[in-house]
């Protein structure tokens, strides 16, 4: 029965924020309160909600001040110069940066935090998309899906865990992947070519003076119905564009409305050279502040949530010395780290309720029983595929401390090696990255301005593709 309930929570949850009938915040706090008394353990939701929060306590806390910290980094320009190098190259060509996206994504995850490689991505390339009027659920499911390849670095969590889990060596588990992962990085800038000549077809290519021209005005994308090729115009509400056809017309930094935009017409900043959070002369020590934070957290020289408290106190203090800018500041962040955190400790009463009433590991236990015995001397194979929907519904810890030990007992039974075992385990964290228990992923949606259920119905389909380009190129290598 906790079985059944188990998968039926969570196919409840994700159908009601895919439809938009609920918010995610809302979802995953009152759908496990009600599943927990619909399994007889009502009394016991407390105890389970308090033990979530506890558990996710100090992720909510490095994420608040972690937006504060790299709010303020945008608001005095140290990622102009990026937006602006990446423009230029891009030559404002959506296929480019689409791709710059991924590529931007994957380098940043090298430091091994999701949520760090989100902001900076967001912050980086949001500008971009927003005055091109790029769908953004492109930007987020490819640095997502970009991200998780990247998180099974050794130091990025699941290969950490599985090597613990099954007692065997870290560096024995990553290094031989490194063929296969290379592959399902390949896989995702391919894709990310691919939706970029999408958005290309949709929108057409501009020319650098024809972004920038009109760089401190507000903005407004006319998104109307229509079909042929999209033409874009920057500057007025209307005019030529240079997609090369008729069709459907679309205005930037003209007027008017927009569904998908109606509250996001507060100018475009992020390439303004005169907003006033501007501090110039500050660039070189904000640049270093920023070196010193990720190579401090890379180095784990202190609890990351205590090393963005006082990178942020430090960088308001420096930067915006008079209380009033300080306070506008935090103001003009509050609703980012607001709707993260809230989410946070949402997804900690879903995972506090899954967790302690049991339905995590009736889920697992089901599932391993499920497997055929005359699968077992493909266990490894079968880790893999079972690792793409597990990591998404479950929490890493959940899976590699819960479910992993009992799929290698049942591979050595059969003479398949732990090692295999923990290779094919990191097979699922393209798709991982994605999943609501995920808090990274809060903070991605978040700053990108998109809907999580629209997120979620965009990615999953190419990061579990992904993970099975992984696996197939583990098993062609003879690594799996």
């Amino acid at each position: 029965m906790l079985t059944i309930l188990g998968f039926v929570m969570i196919a409840t949850f994700l159908v009601l924020i895919m439809m938009k009938k609920m918010s995610p915040i809302a979802a995953l706090v009152l759908i496990p309160a009600l599943f927990c008394v619909l399994v007889g353990q009502g009394g016991q939701l407390g105890d389970y909600v308090i033990k979530g929060v506890g558990d996710l306590a100090p992720t909510a806390a490095m994420l608040m001040f972690a937006i504060v910290y790299f709010g303020v980094m945008i608001d005095v320009g140290l990622f102009d110069p990026i937006v602006r190098g990446i423009l230029r190259f891009c030559k404002a060509d959506p296929m480019r940066i689409v791709v710059g996206t991924a590529v931007l994504a994957a380098i940043v995850s090298l430091d091994g935090d999701g949520s760090t490689t989100f902001m900076i991505t967001v912050s980086a390339m949001y500008p971009l998309y927003k005055r091109l009027g790029m769908s953004r659920v492109v930007m987020t499911g490819v640095a997502a899906t970009a991200n998780g390849v990247m998180n099974t670095l050794p130091w990025g969590g699941p290969t950490a865990r599985a090597a613990t889990a099954l007692k065997v060596d870290a560096g024995d588990v990553f290094v031989p992947m490194i063929p296969a992962l290379g592959v399902g990085l390949l896989a995702v800038f391919f894709l990310a070519y691919v939706l970029g000549l999408r958005e290309r077809k949709r929108l057409g290519v501009l020319t650098l003076d024809e972004v920038l021209e009109t760089g401190t005005t507000s903005e407004t994308v006319l998104v109307e119905a229509g079909s042929g090729t999209t033409t874009t115009a920057v500057g007025g509400g209307s005019g030529a564009g240079r997609a090369g056809g008729t069709g459907t017309g679309k205005a930037i930094g003209g007027s008017g409305t927009d569904d998908a935009d109606a509250s996001d017409d507060d100018g475009f900043q992020g390439l303004d050279p005169h907003r006033a959070t501007l501090r110039p002369r500050l660039y070189w020590f904000n640049a270093g502040l920023t070196v010193a934070l990720l190579t401090a957290m890379i180095m784990e020289l202190m609890p990351i949530p205590v090393l963005f408290l006082l990178g942020a106190a430090l960088a308001l203090t420096v930067n915006y010395p008079n209380m009033a800018e300080q306070k506008a500041r935090i103001g003009a962040h509050a609703e980012n780290v607001l709707n993260v955190s809230g989410m946070v400790f949402g997804a900690a009463v879903f995972t506090g309720v899954l967790t302690g009433t049991g339905m995590v590991q009736h889920m697992a236990d089901w599932l391993v029983g499920a497997i055929p015995d005359g699968m077992g001397p493909h266990m490894a194979i079968v880790t893999g595929v079972l690792s793409v929907p597990l990591t998404y519904f479950m929490s890493n810890d959940g899976f590699y401390f819960g479910v992993l030990p009992v799929l290698a007992e049942a591979g050595a039974a059969h003479g398949v090696s732990p090692l295999e075992i923990a290779r094919a385990s990191l097979v699922g964290q393209p798709l991982h990255m994605s999943s609501p228990l995920v808090p990274a992923v809060y903070v991605l949606v978040g700053m990108a301005k998109v809907e999580f259920g629209d997120h979620t119905k965009f990615t999953v389909k190419w990061a579990a593709l992904t993970s099975l380009v992984v696996l197939a190129a583990g098993v062609l290598f003879g690594i799996i």
